[in-house]
């Protein structure tokens, strides 16, 4: 008897801290990061004081419809805000103000690839809420920083569309492009300013049923959240696969152990016991404020990303990694502005040597050191002959560290390739001279002695002969030797 396969059934729930200069309810600094002592960018508002009264954060608003209108999503026109209502030292009020009902934005849906499939993943919806504060833990005690408390946060609810781990990180990692694309959350996982939630189940193979799930709380990495999710359905698969029944709860992710553990019963909606916030009335949203911002959204990573492909004619593995991030998508149309080499090779060098560049030195390329005209001079140069490939990585990873151009780094450590058809000549003619006997094996048949005499010329030359020059003139005296053979 054949074992029954399973599948995967995943929805993610991501929260993106929303850059703003104030919290999403008071006029304290939303710039907690940068805080010089806990507990000191607080106020009666975000502490959570008696008789204190919230007011919108306009900014949040705008930001939460732009992602919206990049989501595909509709944006409703009239937005409720309300209490959900839970305890826990990180929440001063005893309950956080959300959307539940009428949330900013429905129904969108983002297109993803999955081993080059399009994969369609719903969205249900993105609603406005308050960041908690910190609770830093020491011994049996926990010690509370209200700094983040009121955060603007969004959070983004995707429908079980994802049946794999490759999926749920194609969806991750689009999401936090388009929130980076439109300057609304840095995607600094390791501050915090990013977190996911994944609701895991699984099910027969072919089966439409929604089996019962479990949710994997404050996943604040790629790697955490795919192990997480890898974990839990082979977990889920275990189970069912030994006769045995899923239980619904909520896990905390153990990444040193690389197991989930439970952490409560999973709450349902009516467990938070929502209720309109009475201190908020309804948030109106103006249709031509919608279209206001719609005209503001940028060039998005899938529509830059097809861009690419017709208009530099790229690889579309290559104008995927180019257009991930807004900077290094810039960088690139930056660097094939001022290279007269063609887009495809500039394209080469930076999904290759510069990209290893930047990993290697820990740079930033949002405030890369490397000018795009260096970068665009550089490969010019091995374009035009001047300079051989691996001499030109050579003087890329001098620029990182000196920040000199290429031109003076070529000249210092004389790097210059050598195209002189008269001296090279004279030295590929040393060449065989000296080794007559691999000469006569080439010209019995062994092919393979043509890279051992190009290695030859290269050593001669301390490897600046121009390859290509080389290996026409090698092939031409070659050639001239075996007819003057012939004569004899």
């Amino acid at each position: 008897m054949s074992q029954m396969q399973y599948e995967a059934v995943i929805g993610l729930e991501i929260h993106a801290e929303l850059i703003t200069r104030s919290k999403m309810f008071c006029a304290c600094s939303a710039d907690y990061a940068s805080a010089p002592e806990p507990n000191t960018l607080i106020c009666p508002v975000c502490t959570g004081l008696p008789g204190s009264m919230p007011v919108v954060n306009r900014r949040a608003v705008e930001q939460a419809i732009m992602v919206g209108l990049a989501l595909h999503c509709q944006i409703n026109p009239m937005n409720v805000f309300a209490r959900k209502n839970y305890y826990y030292p990180d929440l001063p009020k005893g309950y956080q103000i959300s959307q539940y009902d009428l949330p900013i934005a429905v129904n969108g849906w983002l297109d993803v690839s999955v081993d080059e499939t399009p994969v369609r993943v719903r969205v249900r919806r993105a609603h406005l809420e308050e960041d908690t504060a910190k609770l830093f833990h020491q011994g049996q005690a926990a010690l509370v920083d209200f700094n983040r408390a009121g955060i603007p946060l969004l959070e983004i609810v995707s429908e079980p569309d994802m049946h794999s781990v490759e999926a749920v990180l194609a969806y991750a990692t689009q999401i936090r492009a388009i929130l980076r694309y439109l300057g609304v959350n840095s995607g600094d996982m390791e501050k915090g300013v990013l977190r996911f939630e994944a609701n895991v189940s699984v099910r027969p193979v072919g089966s439409q049923e929604l089996r019962t799930r479990t949710e994997i709380k404050n996943l604040n990495s790629f790697r955490a959240l795919t192990r997480a999710v890898a974990y839990e359905i082979q977990r889920q698969t275990a189970i069912y696969e030994a006769g045995g029944e899923v239980v619904q709860e909520t896990l905390g992710w153990d990444d040193v152990r690389g197991i989930t553990l439970s952490q409560r019963g999973k709450e349902e909606a009516h467990d938070y016991r929502y209720f309109p916030e009475p201190d908020l009335p309804p948030l109106e949203i103006d249709p031509a404020w919608i279209e206001s911002l719609r005209a503001q959204l940028p060039e998005l990573p899938e529509a830059r990303g097809e861009r690419f492909l017709r208009e530099y004619g790229l690889k579309r593995q290559d104008a995927r990694l180019l257009t991930s991030e807004k900077a290094l998508a810039d960088y690139f149309e930056a660097v094939v502005r001022c290279a007269k080499s063609k887009p495809h090779e500039v394209s080469n060098w930076i999904t290759g040597e510069f990209l290893r560049c930047v990993n290697d030195f820990n740079a930033s390329i949002d405030a890369i050191s490397l000018p795009p005209q260096h970068l665009a001079r550089l490969i010019d140069m091995v374009s035009e002959g001047t300079l051989n490939a691996s001499s030109a990585k050579l003087v890329l990873r001098e620029i990182f560290q000196s920040g000199q151009s290429p031109q003076a780094i070529v000249e210092q450590r004389n790097l210059a390739q050598i195209s002189d058809e008269g001296y090279l000549t004279g030295i590929i003619a040393q060449v065989l001279d000296e080794n007559p006997d691999a000469v006569a094996s080439y010209l019995a048949g062994k092919e393979t002695v043509l890279q051992w005499l190009m290695g030859q010329i290269a050593r001669q030359t301390r490897g600046k002969a121009n390859p290509q020059i080389a290996r026409h003139l090698l092939l031409e005296m070659l050639k001239k030797r075996q007819g003057e053979g012939k004569e004899d």
